[in-house]
Protein backbone atom coordinates (compact mmCIF):
# COMPACT_ATOMS: atom_id res chain seq x y z
CA UNK A 1 0.00 0.00 0.00
CA UNK A 2 1.57 3.41 -0.85
CA UNK A 3 2.41 5.45 1.72
CA UNK A 4 2.79 9.39 1.63
CA UNK A 5 5.51 11.56 2.65
CA UNK A 6 7.11 14.84 2.58
CA UNK A 7 10.95 15.03 0.32
CA UNK A 8 12.42 18.75 0.44
CA UNK A 9 14.06 18.84 -2.84
CA UNK A 10 16.22 20.95 -4.22
CA UNK A 11 14.62 23.54 -7.12
CA UNK A 12 16.80 21.71 -9.67
CA UNK A 13 15.71 18.35 -8.67
CA UNK A 14 12.16 19.27 -8.71
CA UNK A 15 12.57 21.11 -12.06
CA UNK A 16 14.22 18.13 -13.50
CA UNK A 17 11.40 15.51 -12.15
CA UNK A 18 8.75 18.03 -13.08
CA UNK A 19 10.37 18.08 -16.39
CA UNK A 20 10.57 14.33 -17.00
CA UNK A 21 7.15 13.32 -15.14
CA UNK A 22 5.16 15.62 -18.36
CA UNK A 23 7.64 13.91 -20.86
CA UNK A 24 6.59 10.67 -19.48
CA UNK A 25 2.68 11.35 -18.41
CA UNK A 26 2.08 14.21 -19.89
CA UNK A 27 1.48 16.46 -16.43
CA UNK A 28 3.17 16.98 -13.58
CA UNK A 29 0.78 15.36 -11.04
CA UNK A 30 2.85 11.90 -11.76
CA UNK A 31 5.88 13.57 -10.05
CA UNK A 32 5.53 10.56 -7.07
CA UNK A 33 5.40 7.65 -10.03
CA UNK A 34 8.53 9.33 -11.56
CA UNK A 35 10.53 9.35 -7.97
CA UNK A 36 9.35 5.55 -7.43
CA UNK A 37 10.28 4.44 -10.77
CA UNK A 38 13.78 6.10 -10.57
CA UNK A 39 14.60 4.70 -6.71
CA UNK A 40 12.96 1.38 -7.68
CA UNK A 41 15.89 1.30 -10.12
CA UNK A 42 18.65 2.13 -8.04
CA UNK A 43 17.30 -0.45 -5.32
CA UNK A 44 17.06 -3.06 -7.71
CA UNK A 45 20.43 -2.92 -9.06
CA UNK A 46 21.86 -3.27 -5.90
CA UNK A 47 24.84 -0.82 -6.66
CA UNK A 48 26.38 1.12 -3.85
CA UNK A 49 25.65 4.61 -5.35
CA UNK A 50 26.25 7.92 -3.72
CA UNK A 51 22.37 8.36 -2.88
CA UNK A 52 22.85 5.09 -1.00
CA UNK A 53 25.82 5.82 0.74
CA UNK A 54 24.37 8.36 1.86
CA UNK A 55 21.40 7.03 2.98
CA UNK A 56 23.50 4.63 5.31
CA UNK A 57 26.50 7.28 6.09
CA UNK A 58 27.29 8.94 9.60
CA UNK A 59 25.48 12.21 9.93
CA UNK A 60 26.95 14.74 10.65
CA UNK A 61 24.72 17.59 10.50
CA UNK A 62 22.50 18.20 13.45
CA UNK A 63 18.93 20.37 13.00
CA UNK A 64 16.56 20.48 15.41
CA UNK A 65 12.87 19.86 14.78
CA UNK A 66 12.33 23.64 15.25
CA UNK A 67 14.95 24.63 12.37
CA UNK A 68 13.68 21.92 10.43
CA UNK A 69 9.97 23.08 10.31
CA UNK A 70 11.08 26.98 9.66
CA UNK A 71 12.96 25.27 6.96
CA UNK A 72 9.81 23.52 5.54
CA UNK A 73 7.63 26.55 6.29
CA UNK A 74 10.16 28.82 4.29
CA UNK A 75 10.33 26.17 1.26
CA UNK A 76 6.39 26.15 0.95
CA UNK A 77 5.98 29.82 0.76
CA UNK A 78 9.03 29.98 -1.86
CA UNK A 79 6.72 27.18 -3.54
CA UNK A 80 3.54 28.57 -3.39
CA UNK A 81 4.75 32.31 -5.01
Amino acid sequence: MPKRTTVILEDEVYEKLLKESIRRYGNARNISRVINELLKRVFEEDVKSELMQLIYSEKIANVTAKEFENFRRNLAKRLES
